[in-house]
């Protein structure tokens, strides 16, 4: 079991101020951290010393985020986090593609980022477990009208094309297609997201729905699944 006071954080960034704060910030919730300032370094090192997690820079000098995640990738699943500027979504479709769990902007805030590392480790603790035991072929696949979701390899399917979702992305997901027609307020999606004291407002529940949205529209721009009611909350639509 997967648990912050074990759990290794490995940080890969060429700014050393970054790695400085983020390392003193995770070490404050007991996590250890291992620190690279250049990536190539970094690549033979996690390669052989795989951490339960990796935060990555995408805009790095001599190997980028995304050639690190992709050789990452050929020896280990440890997930990874991308580090993004608010410009980079082309880099960040890429790298979820690739494999990567999930992604922030810069500037951000530790506590967000720390949610984030939370959720993304229960997850993978999850996996872990059902796959330990076997149960992960047990597992209920999701089917509401169009949606097909496998929590089990944490793949969807819209219209049998595949959605590449972030972790709390398909968390958030996954509740509101458990009971197509539920409202669920920001606050119960919030605490599925996301646990422990870690404060998030409003608008990041909104921000994730928004993508949501966007990348399900990409892959069909008729898409109307997600159902905003103003005041109340979000619920999905299976028709």
């Amino acid at each position: 079991m997967v648990k912050n006071m074990t759990a290794t954080i490995a940080l890969v960034d060429d700014d050393r101020n970054i790695l400085t704060s983020l390392s003193i910030a995770l070490q404050a919730e007991g996590y250890t951290t291992r620190i690279y300032s250049d990536s190539e370094i970094a690549l033979d090192a996690l390669i052989n010393t795989p951490p339960e997690l990796a935060i990555f820079d995408i805009k790095m000098p001599k190997m980028d985020g995304i050639e690190l995640l992709r050789r990452f990738r050929e020896k280990s699943i440890a997930p990874v986090i991308f580090l993004t500027s608010k410009d980079d979504e082309l880099d960040e479709a890429l790298g979820l593609a690739m494999g990567a769990d999930d992604y922030i902007a810069k500037p951000f805030s530790n506590r967000l980022l720390l949610a984030r590392i939370k959720a993304i480790l229960r997850r993978s603790q999850y996996n872990a477990e059902n796959n330990d035991t076997g149960n992960s072929e047990e597992m209920e696949i999701i089917v509401r009208g169009d949606l097909e979701m496998d929590p089990a390899r944490h793949h969807v399917k819209w219209k049998h094309n595949s959605v590449t979702l972030t972790v709390t992305e398909f968390i958030i997901l996954e509740l509101l297609a458990t009971r197509p027609g539920v409202i669920r307020t920001r606050s119960q999606l919030m605490d599925a997201a996301y646990e422990d004291d870690i404060y998030v407002d409003d608008r990041t529940i909104d921000s994730h729905i928004k993508r949501l949205r966007k990348k399900f529209k990409e892959s069909d721009p008729e898409f109307s699944a997600i159902d905003t009611l103003y005041g109340a909350g979000y619920r999905f639509s299976a028709e």
